[in-house]
C-alpha cells in the first residue's frame, strides 16, 4: 500500500500537471470505487470543475476543486494515478479517467479495485470515512515529541501497532513502521507506555527520518507503486529491514527475524532492537 512517503510523491508529480485544468468529464469503468455519491451523479456534479490545488492528508490525495468541492482518493492496495495523452491506450485495470482541458486525461488504475473515490461538497472532509479521524501530520512543525510521549503513554498493545493506527499519526504503513523501529533501535513489541524519555526522542526521530527520507528517494516500488508520470521511487534499494527476512542484519550481521505483529508481518533484528 502507498504510503505517507509515496502518496506525497504522486502529489508532487500530479499538482503541476493538474493545477488549474478544468475537469471536462468522467468516464468511470468500474463504478464500485466511487464511494459517494453516485456513479452519475459523481460524473454530472465533476464536469466542469477547475483544480484549485493538490493535497495530501494522510494517505490520502485531495484535490480541491471550485465551487467549495473537493475529490477526495485513497490508493489503497494498488492505486495508481498517471496523467497522460488522450491518445494513449487505456491499461488494463483502469477505472476512472478524467479528460483535462489541457488535452491531458488523469487516470485512476487500480488492479485489486480496493481504491475509494469521493467528491465532497462544501469542502466536508467529515464525509469521507477515515480522513476526518486521521491524527497528526509526523512532517509538520506541530507534530513533537512531546505529543508523541502523551499519545503513547495513553496507548497499550505493541509499539508496531500504535505506529499503523492511523488516528494516532497519519500516514504510517507496514514498510515505514519497519524502518522506522529499526532506526530508532526499538522492538516491534515493546509497550508504548513503557518507553523510556530518551526512546521517544529517538523514536520520534526516527519517525521524521524516516518518512523524509523516503520522500526525498521518491517512494518504495516493490510492486505496484509509481508517481502519476509512471515512474518508480528508489527507497526500496535502501531498506534496512522490511522484506528482508532471513537475511544479516546492516548493523550487526544477526539474521532478521520476521513475526506477525498487529496483524502484520514485521521484520526486526533481535539484537540491535530492543
Amino acid at each position: 500500500m502507498p504510503e505517507l512517503p509515496e502518496v506525497e510523491t504522486v502529489r508532487r508529480s500530479l499538482e503541476p500537471q493538474v493545477l488549474e485544468q478544468t475537469i471536462l468529464e468522467a468516464d468511470v469503468y468500474y463504478g464500485g470505487i466511487i464511494k459517494a455519491p453516485d456513479p452519475h451523479t459523481f460524473c454530472d456534479r465533476i464536469k466542469g470543475r477547475r483544480v484549485k490545488s493538490v493535497l495530501r492528508r494522510g494517505k490520502y490525495l485531495i484535490f480541491t476543486l471550485d465551487l467549495s468541492t473537493m475529490l477526495v482518493i485513497h490508493l489503497r492496495m494498488t492505486g495508481q494515478l498517471l496523467v497522460c495523452g488522450r491518445e494513449a491506450p487505456l491499461k488494463k485495470h483502469t477505472h476512472l479517467v478524467f479528460r483535462l482541458s489541457g488535452g491531458q486525461e488523469l487516470r485512476f488504475i487500480d488492479i485489486r479495485k480496493f481504491g475509494l473515490v469521493y467528491l465532497v461538497e462544501n469542502n466536508d472532509m467529515s464525509a469521507v470515512k477515515g480522513l476526518h479521524t486521521l491524527g497528526p501530520e509526523p512532517l509538520a512543525e506541530d507534530f513533537t515529541w512531546g505529543g508523541l510521549a502523551e499519545k503513547l503513554k495513553k496507548r497499550r498493545g505493541a509499539l508496531k501497532a500504535f505506529l499503523l493506527d492511523q488516528s494516532q499519526i497519519a500516514g504510517i504503513g507496514n514498510i515505514y513502521a519497519d524502518e522506522i523501529l529499526f532506526q530508532a533501535g526499538l522492538h516491534p513489541e515493546r509497550k508504548p507506555q513503557d518507553l523510556k524519555p530518551q526512546e521517544v526522542k529517538n523514536l520520534y526521530a526516527a519517525i521524521r527520518f524516516k518518512l523524509q527520507e523516503g520522500i526525498d528517494f521518491r517512494g518504495t516500488s516493490i510492486r505496484d507503486y509509481i508517481d502519476a508520470k509512471g515512474e518508480k521511487g528508489s527507497f526500496q534499494n535502501r531498506l534496512q529491514v522490511y522484506d528482508r527476512a532471513g537475511r544479516p542484519c546492516m548493523r550487526c550481521g544477526q539474521i532478521l527475524k520476521k513475526k506477525v505483529i498487529a496483524g502484520r508481518g514485521s521484520v526486526y533484528c533481535p539484537n540491535c532492537q530492543t
